[in-house]
């Protein structure tokens, strides 16, 4: 099943990053290749601490990089048209129309859907030698493009994952989530998120892979982003791994093809 869940050290930086050293923590770098500021977020599982206090501003073009432990393991993901009082302001001190988390700047809890994720667990796996494992999810939705690549390719499933498409341009009817009524569409919904049905949120009788497939819609999602998690027991074709401590990752929101394309 999709990934889901990094102790804290945030630097704000216009480069990228050096291939880890041995016994090293993991870098994360986000860039923004957006044409407007984006509010990531961040999500810690396993008690670690919040990246960046769990959430910050990110102006177009900015980067921000993160350090974390081996084991650590969370997600990211962007909040879209933000507004929020000063820093000063106790929590919720604002809203954001796509990946809010309760109105505040700081996340302690995820983004509500629709959303796009990125998802790490570092040092993951049970036999053999320890693995990082990662995934960009749409099992919430979508709200923008996300990209994951490794600093090296330190295996055989170390390479690019994301969503380069622009799926709220393709968003069925019944699936767009407006700022307005009648306005743009900012965000495509899960189609479990828009109707709520066992055979869409894979549970009770659904809760398997044998008996959780694929439908109309998550294979939309899949066949626009093959490299991302169309619904919940999309595994196979959607988690990534590279040799745990052998590779730094980043993640960039709005990512174009020649994103996907460029693996270093």
């Amino acid at each position: 099943m999709e990934l889901f869940f990094l102790l804290p050290w945030l630097l704000f930086s216009g480069a990228l990053w050096a291939s880890p050293a041995e016994g090293a923590g993991t870098t994360f770098t986000i860039k923004n290749k957006c044409p407007y500021t984006v509010w990531p977020g961040t999500l810690s599982g396993n008690g670690a601490g919040l990246l960046g206090g769990g959430g910050f501003e990110l102006s177009p073009g900015a980067t921000a990089s993160f350090s974390a432990p081996p084991g650590w393991s969370g997600r990211f993901w962007a909040r879209t048209r933000c507004v929020f009082a000063s820093s000063s302001s106790s929590p919720p001190n604002g809203s954001c129309v796509t990946g809010d988390c309760g109105g505040a700047l700081h996340c302690a809890v995820g983004g509500v859907p629709p959303v796009s994720l990125a998802e790490f667990t570092l040092g993951g796996g049970g036999n053999g030698a320890a693995k990082d494992f990662y995934d960009v999810s749409l099992v919430d939705g979508y709200n923008i493009g996300i990209g994951i690549r490794p600093s090296a390719a330190a295996g055989d499933n170390c390479r690019y994952a994301g969503c380069v498409a622009d799926l709220n341009a393709q968003c069925p009817a019944e699936l767009r989530m407006a700022a307005e009524p009648g306005g743009e569409t900012v965000a495509c919904k899960s189609a479990c998120d828009a109707f709520g049905s066992p055979e869409y949120c894979c549970t009770g009788a659904f809760g398997s892979p044998a008996t959780c497939r694929p439908t109309r819609y998550s294979q939309l999602f899949k066949a626009a982003c093959p490299a991302a998690y169309s619904y919940a027991y999309d595994d196979a074709t959607s988690t990534f791994t590279c040799t745990a401590g052998a590779a730094d990752y980043l993640i960039t929101f709005c990512p174009a093809t020649a994103d996907a394309a460029d693996q270093a």
